[in-house]
């Protein structure tokens, strides 16, 4: 060790030994010197000039006012018209909608009753839009009407544009057809009762509602498992005429993507074209939502009797229910759950109308109490094809469909088959498009619960 180093750690440990004996002292030495520092900070902050001391200066400027009368007399020549939307009601006459509308215009009212255009306000259905502008005297400035054309082909792509205006103090009548616009809309909701029930409660149209449960069928057995706190965000286009969401004949855009979390289990649907040009639901993993059996034969229905025991409503017996009853009015439209042959088609005692369907390796299906059948014995069918329509023929105290699974001619529950049965997968090119949407749609479906949330509070 050199001596430099041997008087280093000399000098350290006096240090030590005179911190260890004089600990107070030390404290003083830091603390004295900390209040040093303050009182240079004190003393520096003194030297600024004091605010009361500073110079003040007062400026005056004559302001201008503008000729108040002047512009009042302006505001006065000017006409102003109030807007006022409505929907019509079934019995509505022209002075009940131009009362809603807020129009107290007796040469309108007379107007809408002569001209034979105008009268189409009150025929057909109702639930037509209508806008009118009035005068701050009630006076009718214009009319606008939004409804389906009277061509029923074209009512998913068009409307009808009836427009009552005033020129020159005459009111005439024009009507065109304009086309359909689309817009892209986000929505979420809870549910508390029934999908339905939260739908309507968000502003979803039923149509897209409908949609959405037919894209979870599989996942979600919505007759069953519906949990209230559940919760659904959905990105769907809605038909728009001149801006105003159209209601007539259930007409709804397509549903692009929705999330439904059930019983805290995520479940995701987006809409996708393949290949081939197919369309169907994918979840945002890239796999297909359907399934070479759907879970039900109709769109969207009430189930009255599930696959289980039961009071015979007719026997009044207990017996095993070996089938889906789903109630819905006459007339509902009846779909094939797969493709296949049509084995039978005609009338089976107790069954009544019957239509049953064979889709190959022991598996076929059976569709009851139908009030009309659509297919004959023998005929190749597809997925989703109609077979007929719900009725109550045979043994049934009401309008609904009997519906079974059979494999190897024994009854399945049909939902436990659905789930079962095979997905279709996209092609390695389809499923690297898909992952280019997917994280679109995730981020729109993020911003419905952004959006919903925001509402909320």
């Amino acid at each position: 060790m050199g001596q430099l180093e041997r008087a280093t750690e000399a000098t350290l440990a006096r240090g030590n030994r005179f911190v260890h004996s004089h600990p107070r002292t030390l404290a003083s030495v830091v603390a004295l010197a900390l209040a040093g520092f303050g009182a240079a900070a004190y003393g520096i902050a003194q030297t600024a000039p004091d605010a009361s001391d500073l110079p003040r200066r007062m400026v005056t400027e004559i302001v201008n006012s503008e000729d108040v009368p002047s512009q009042l007399e302006a505001l006065a020549g000017h006409t102003l018209s109030l807007y006022r939307a409505e929907t019509t009601r079934a019995g509505d006459s022209a002075e009940s909608l131009l009362a809603r509308l807020g129009v107290s215009d007796a040469e309108a009212v007379a107007f809408l009753r002569r001209d034979a255009q105008a009268r189409k306000l009150f025929e057909g259905r109702a639930g037509k839009i209508v806008r009118a502008a009035a005068t701050t005297g009630g006076s009718l400035v214009e009319l606008t009407a939004r409804y389906a054309p009277a061509d029923s082909s074209l009512a998913t792509t068009h409307f009808e544009r009836l427009s009552v205006t005033r020129i020159d103090g005459q009111l005439s009548t024009r009507i065109e057809t304009a086309p359909l616009a689309t817009t892209v809309r986000l929505g979420s909701g809870t549910i508390r009762s029934s999908l339905f029930a939260a739908t309507d409660e968000s502003g979803i149209p039923d149509g897209v509602a409908v949609q959405m449960a037919e894209a979870f069928s599989v996942d979600i057995d919505f007759h069953r498992e519906l949990r209230k706190g559940d919760t659904f965000s959905v990105v769907y286009e809605t038909l728009t005429a001149d801006g105003e969401a159209v209601t007539w004949n259930n007409a709804a855009g397509r549903m692009v993507a929705a999330e439904f979390i059930n019983k805290g289990q995520s479940h995701s649907a987006v809409w996708f074209k393949d290949d081939d040009g197919r369309a169907g639901f994918y979840d945002l993993d890239g796999k297909s939502k359907r399934r070479t059996f759907l879970a039900s034969p109709m769109e969207f229905s009430r189930v009255t009797s599930g696959f289980a025991m039961r009071m015979h409503p007719i026997l009044n017996q207990w017996r095993a229910h070996k089938g889906v009853d789903y109630g819905a009015p006459t007339g509902t439209a009846v779909r094939s759950v797969a493709r296949g042959t049509v084995s039978f088609a005609g009338r089976q005692n107790g069954y009544g109308n019957v239509v049953e369907v064979e889709h190959g390796n022991g598996k076929s299906t059976l569709y009851a109490h139908l009030s009309r059948i659509d297919v004959r014995r023998g005929q190749r069918i597809e997925q989703g094809e109609r077979v007929g329509a719900v009725g109550a023929t045979g043994w049934a105290t009401g309008p609904h469909l009997h519906f079974e699974f059979k494999l190897n001619g024994a009854q399945q529950n049909p939902l436990a088959m659905a789930k079962s049965s095979e997905a279709i997968e996209l092609s390695a090119t389809g499923r690297q498009r898909f992952a280019g949407v997917a994280p679109q749609m995730r981020s729109q479906l993020d911003a419905a619960l952004t959006v919903a949330a925001n509402l909320a509070e």
